[in-house]
C-alpha cells in the first residue's frame, strides 16, 4: 500500500505534464529564439564593425577615388541659354567635340529655317556620347513656349534628322469680371488677364465704343476665353475669346463668337448683328483726345492753321492698330509727321498714322494687315510736342474728321445661320453660368 503511492503519485504528475506539454514546448521554443536571436545580433553587430573599418581605412579610400576619379558617365547633358551676342557657331565651339563634329551640327542648324535666329534666353539641350570618341546623339532647340525642334543623330548615314516637338500644353476657359475704376487695361491686369486678351477685348468695342470717353467709372465687363498652360500649371498664352461683355452708363453689350461660315469667325451681339466695321473708331487704347479736327494755333509753328487730323495723347510706346484691313502704302519718316504709316483699306478710304516711336514689327510698304493688328507705337518724333498719336482718315482723296464718320454696320446673320448662331448663343450663356457657379 506505502509503495503504490509514491507511484500513483508519478502516474499523476505524468498525466499533468502531458496535459500541459503544449504550453511547454511553447516556452522552451521562446526561449531558444530568444537565445538565437541575441547571439545572431551580437554577431552582426560584430560583422558590421570589422566591415565599417575596412571601409574606413584610408588605403581603401583613396584607391577608391583614384579609380571613380578616372571614370566618367557615357552620357552627358547640356542645357544652354542664349546670353546677349551669342551665335550657334560660339555656342558650338564652346563644346569639347571634334572640329568634324561641330561642322555638322552648325550645317543641319544652318538648313533649317527655324534655328536661323537665336533670342535672348532661348534653351538648348545637348546630349553627348563619350564613348571613343565624343559626338552629340541629339540636341534640342526651344523655339517658343509651345514648341521645341529636336535634331536626332541618324543611325545610317550619320546625319542630323530634325522634327518639330509640340509642347504638352492644357487649354482650360476661363471667366473673369471686374469693375473700372481707373482705365479697362490697368483694372484688367490687376484680376490676371494677360495684355494681349485685353487688347483683343478692347478691339472687339473699338469700333463702336471709345474708351477714353465713353467709359465711366464703376462700368464693368465680364469674359470668357481660352488660356494655354503647360505641365508645371504656369500660363503660356491665352488663345480666343468665347464671349464678352461690356457694361456701360447701365446697358449691356454682349458680344458672341460665331463661325458663321467655314473657317469664318466673328463676334456677334444679341441680334446677331457683327460689331465689325469699316474703320475702327479709334485705333488706340487707353489716349486721351488732345487735339480735335478743325481750326487751331500750331503748338510749334504758332500760327493759325487747319489740323486735317484727330491727336490722340499718350504714353510713349501705347500699341497703334490698323483700323482696318488694307495694304501699307508707306512706312517712312514722312517730315513733320516723323515716323508714319499710311494704309489704303479699298478704293473709298485710307488712314494715316504719325509721330511714331517706331513700327511694328514687320510694318513696310506692300505689306498686308489685319483690323487691330499692331503697325507700331506712340511716340513725338517729327514736329510733336509731346508722345501722342496724329490719326487721319481720307475719304475719296479727301481728309475728313474720324470721330464723325458714320460707317455701315457689319454682317447680320439671317435664316439658317441665324438659327445656328441662337443655338451657340445659349451654349456660351450655359458655360457662362456653369464658369460663376464654380467660382461661387
Amino acid at each position: 500500500m506505502f509503495l503504490t503511492l509514491p507511484l500513483m503519485n508519478k502516474k499523476i504528475i505524468f498525466k499533468k505534464i502531458l496535459k500541459h506539454s503544449y504550453f511547454i514546448w511553447l516556452i522552451l521554443l521562446i526561449i531558444i529564439t530568444v537565445f538565437v536571436t541575441y547571439f545572431y545580433d551580437l554577431n552582426k553587430k560584430n560583422q558590421i564593425n570589422k566591415l565599417n573599418k575596412f571601409l574606413n581605412n584610408i588605403y581603401l579610400k583613396n584607391s577608391l577615388k583614384s579609380i571613380t576619379d578616372s571614370l566618367e558617365p557615357r552620357y552627358i547633358s547640356i542645357e544652354y541659354q542664349v546670353k546677349e551676342g551669342d551665335t550657334f557657331e560660339k555656342i558650338i565651339n564652346d563644346i569639347n567635340i571634334s572640329k568634324m563634329e561641330k561642322e555638322k551640327i552648325l550645317d543641319s542648324v544652318s538648313k533649317n529655317k527655324n534655328t536661323k535666329i537665336l533670342k535672348l534666353n532661348q534653351k538648348i539641350y545637348f546630349k553627348i556620347d563619350n564613348k571613343n570618341e565624343k559626338k552629340i546623339i541629339n540636341f534640342t532647340v526651344e523655339i517658343d513656349q509651345k514648341k521645341n525642334i529636336s535634331f536626332e543623330r541618324s543611325k545610317t548615314d550619320n546625319v542630323f534628322i530634325s522634327k518639330i516637338i509640340e509642347k504638352n500644353l492644357i487649354k482650360n476657359t476661363v471667366f473673369k469680371e471686374g469693375i473700372i475704376n481707373n482705365s479697362l487695361y490697368s483694372d484688367a491686369i490687376k484680376i490676371g488677364i494677360k495684355p494681349n486678351t485685353i487688347i483683343e477685348f478692347a478691339r472687339l468695342y473699338g469700333f463702336q465704343v471709345d474708351f477714353q470717353r465713353d467709359i465711366w467709372k464703376n462700368d464693368s465687363f465680364q469674359i470668357i476665353y481660352e488660356e494655354f498652360k503647360n505641365e508645371e500649371g504656369s500660363v503660356i498664352e491665352t488663345g480666343n475669346i468665347i464671349y464678352a461683355n461690356l457694361n456701360t452708363k447701365n446697358t449691356d453689350l454682349q458680344l458672341y463668337k460665331f463661325e458663321y461660315e467655314n473657317n469664318k469667325i466673328d463676334y456677334f451681339d444679341d441680334d446677331g448683328k457683327s460689331m465689325r466695321k469699316t474703320l475702327m473708331k479709334t485705333p488706340i487704347n487707353g489716349a486721351r483726345l488732345s487735339s480735335s479736327f478743325g481750326m487751331r494755333k500750331h503748338p510749334i509753328l504758332g500760327f493759325n492753321k487747319m489740323h486735317r487730323g484727330t491727336d490722340f495723347a499718350a504714353p510713349k510706346g501705347t500699341p497703334i492698330m490698323a483700323s482696318g484691313d488694307g495694304i501699307i502704302i508707306k512706312s517712312s519718316w514722312c517730315g513733320g509727321g516723323g515716323n508714319c504709316v499710311k494704309i489704303k483699306h479699298n478704293s473709298t478710304y485710307q488712314t494715316v498714322y504719325a509721330h511714331m516711336s517706331k513700327f511694328g514689327r514687320g510694318i513696310k510698304k506692300g505689306v498686308r494687315v489685319k483690323q487691330g493688328q499692331i503697325i507700331g507705337y506712340v511716340g513725338s518724333t517729327g514736329l510733336s510736342t509731346g508722345p501722342h498719336l496724329h490719326y487721319e482718315v481720307i475719304e475719296n482723296g479727301k481728309k475728313i474728321n474720324s470721330q464723325k464718320l458714320k460707317l455701315p454696320s457689319g454682317k447680320i446673320l439671317k435664316g439658317n445661320t441665324r438659327k445656328l448662331f441662337e443655338v451657340n448663343k445659349i451654349k456660351i450663356d450655359v458655360l457662362k453660368s456653369e464658369l460663376i457657379s464654380k467660382i461661387n
